[in-house]
């Protein structure tokens, strides 16, 4: 597993996360404070205060994670 932390604050940046990891078979979980949510979900990703940064758990190794790390890679904060 690896954590990032991501910045989604915008519609349309929430939008473009989804359609991107639904492609992948491996599970991505969303932590901000307690709660944890699938970051498949757009409705689940809403329900998060999205102004803040939020940890991007990513359940993958290899090749596959590689794979993961490009896609989003755009929304990787510092």
């Amino acid at each position: 597993m690896k954590t990032v932390t991501i910045s989604l604050n915008s519609i349309d940046k929430v939008k473009a996360f989804v359609n991107e990891i639904s492609k992948f078979d491996c599970d991505f979980d969303l932590v901000s404070g307690r709660y944890v949510i699938d970051a498949k979900s757009i409705m689940g990703i809403f329900s998060l205060d999205l102004s803040k940064p939020i940890d991007l758990n990513i359940h993958a190794d290899g090749t596959p994670l590689e794979e993961v790390m490009n896609v989003v890679s755009p929304y990787i904060v510092d």
